[in-house]
C-alpha cells in the first residue's frame, strides 16, 4: 500500500512539475529543493539557464543529498530534469545513491576533491555543460573539484557554486579576517575576476594561464557564484604583448587631449585582438 502511495505522489508531482516546467522556482518547491524558500537561488539560475531549457545538454551537479540514507536525496537533480526536458543530468555524492536512478539521472559514488573520479565521470558522461556545486561546500575541496572540472567543461558551459558563505567559517576552512584569503572560496573566485583583464595588465612576458584564457564572465551574487566559459583572447585597443609605448599609461597623467574624450590608440588588428572581419578590412 505504501508503495502505491509513493507512485501516485509521485506521478502527481510529474503532472504538476509538466505545467511548472518553465519556472524553476516552483519547480524547486515540487520537487523539495532549498534552493528557493531556504536559499534564493533560483531567480539567478533562470536568468543564466533560461535559453538552454530546449538544449540536449549534459549537467552535473556535486551533491545529491540526504547524507547516508540511500533512498533520501535527488530533488534538485529532479528539478533539473523537469526544466532541462532534453536534458541528462548526472549527480556525484560521497554516499551511494544508485537506487535513486531513473530516466535521464545518472549517479555516482566518489568524492567531490577525487581528480581521478572527477576525470572518469566527466569521460563516461561525454562532458558537461552545466557544473552546480552543492556537496560538501568545504573550501579546499570546491576549489579542487572547480580546477578539475572546469578546463573539461565545454565551450560556452557554465559552473556554478552554490553557499559561499562557507568561506568565512574557520571550521570549514574558511577565514574571519581576511575575504579575499585565496584558499578560501570567494577569495579564490574574486581573484579569477582579474583573470578577465590580464592583456589589459602591464607586465611584459607575462604567461597567461588557462583560467585567464577560458573565463568570459563571472557573476556574484548572494553565497552564489557563476563562472562563464569562452574564448577571453580579444585582445586590448591599447596594450600589445602585455607591454606599451604610450608613456601616460606607466607614468600617469590626463589622457583626455591627447586621444580625445571617447577615442582609444589605434592598434593595427591583428589574428590575436581582431573581430573576424577586422583581418580582412582595408587599413
Amino acid at each position: 500500500m505504501t508503495d502505491l502511495v509513493n507512485r501516485l505522489r509521485s506521478w502527481k508531482i510529474r503532472l504538476l512539475a509538466y505545467g511548472a516546467r518553465k519556472d524553476l522556482s516552483r519547480l524547486a518547491v515540487l520537487f523539495g529543493t532549498d534552493k528557493w524558500n531556504s536559499h534564493w537561488y533560483t531567480p539567478h539560475y533562470e536568468e543564466h539557464f533560461r535559453n538552454l531549457r530546449g538544449k540536449r545538454l549534459n549537467l552535473l551537479e556535486i551533491g545529491i543529498g540526504g547524507y547516508a540514507n540511500p533512498r533520501e536525496g535527488c530533488h534538485s537533480l529532479r528539478m533539473w530534469k523537469a526544466y532541462f526536458r532534453k536534458g541528462r543530468i548526472y549527480g556525484i555524492d560521497v554516499y551511494d545513491k544508485k537506487s535513486l536512478e531513473e530516466p535521464r539521472i545518472h549517479l555516482f559514488q566518489g568524492s567531490q576533491d577525487d581528480e581521478a573520479f572527477l576525470r572518469s565521470v566527466s569521460e563516461r558522461a561525454g562532458g558537461f555543460d552545466i557544473v552546480v556545486d552543492d556537496g560538501s561546500h568545504l573550501n579546499e575541496q570546491v576549489i579542487k573539484s572547480f580546477e578539475v572540472l572546469f578546463p573539461l567543461l565545454r565551450e560556452g558551459g557554465i559552473y556554478v557554486v552554490e553557499d559561499t558563505q562557507f568561506s568565512y567559517w574557520p571550521g570549514c576552512g574558511g577565514n574571519l579576517d581576511d575575504p579575499n584569503d585565496p584558499k578560501t572560496i570567494m577569495g579564490y573566485f574574486k581573484r579569477l575576476a582579474d583573470g578577465l583583464n590580464y592583456e589589459e595588465r602591464l607586465k611584459p612576458g607575462y604567461a597567461p594561464t588557462y583560467l585567464d584564457q577560458h573565463i568570459i564572465g563571472i557573476h556574484f551574487y548572494h553565497n552564489l557564484v557563476f563562472v562563464l566559459k569562452g574564448d577571453n583572447r580579444e585582445g586590448s585597443n591599447v596594450v600589445r604583448n602585455n607591454d606599451s609605448d604610450i608613456e601616460w599609461l606607466w607614468k600617469g597623467g590626463n589622457p583626455v587631449g591627447r586621444m580625445g574624450l571617447h577615442e582609444s590608440p589605434k592598434i593595427p588588428p591583428t589574428e590575436k585582438n581582431a573581430r573576424p572581419d577586422d583581418l580582412h578590412r582595408d587599413s
